[in-house]
């Protein structure tokens, strides 16, 4: 996605090698217009799957998310990382670490929202080390529902997430795809 590149090295800024703040694209502020963009190229992508549900993780990964069920028909499910006064006692719940925040968190998803009957498509804003993902797939398994897909709005290939993900037989695609951050620089994959 072209728009999605020029609005990253316009918005974008690198903190270290390893981590690129999206606060104005994805992690704090959302443009509705490149949102549903992006919504629509994973809807496309994934067109042809038998998805009953999208799936994705609190907080960031909500409004990508919600524009690519919108597109599809389907409701959205999102994975909850604090427990609620509300919650079911017995959710799928899975502790992963957060390459970003530095912390470990624990996933969450009631257990009547998912099934054996869904087929799903989890939709995330970023891929680094894959470690939220594997908890949210594994949490997918534990339900018997069927993950038909991945899509990640911005993978960071340098680092081992979705290369991993690949190997493990899911198809995961990725609007960005960054090579490296290397001297305060943006460079993407071709």
């Amino acid at each position: 996605m072209d728009i999605l590149k020029e609005r990253i090295l316009k918005e974008a800024s690198v903190i270290n090698a390893g981590v690129l703040k999206l606060d104005s694209l994805l992690n704090h502020s959302v443009d509705p217009q490149l949102t549903m963009e992006m919504g629509k190229e994973f809807a496309s992508r994934f067109a042809g799957e038998p998805i009953t549900k999208v799936i994705t993780v609190e907080s960031s990964g909500i409004p990508v998310a919600f524009a690519t069920a919108l597109q599809l028909g389907v409701p959205l499910v999102f994975a909850r990382r604090k427990k609620t006064l509300l919650g079911e006692p017995d959710a799928y719940c899975e502790r992963v670490p957060s390459f970003t925040k530095g912390i470990v968190t624990d996933l969450i998803v009631s257990r009547h929202l998912l099934s054996k009957e869904d087929s799903v498509l989890f939709i995330d804003d970023i891929i680094a080390n894959g470690d939220a993902a594997r908890g949210l797939i594994k949490i997918i398994e534990q339900s018997g529902a069927k993950l038909n897909g991945i899509g990640i709005v911005l993978e960071k290939s340098f680092q081992a997430g979705g290369k991993a993900l690949r190997e493990l037989g899911f198809r995961v695609e990725t609007l960005v795809r960054i090579q490296s951050l290397e001297d305060n620089t943006i460079t993407f994959e071709d």
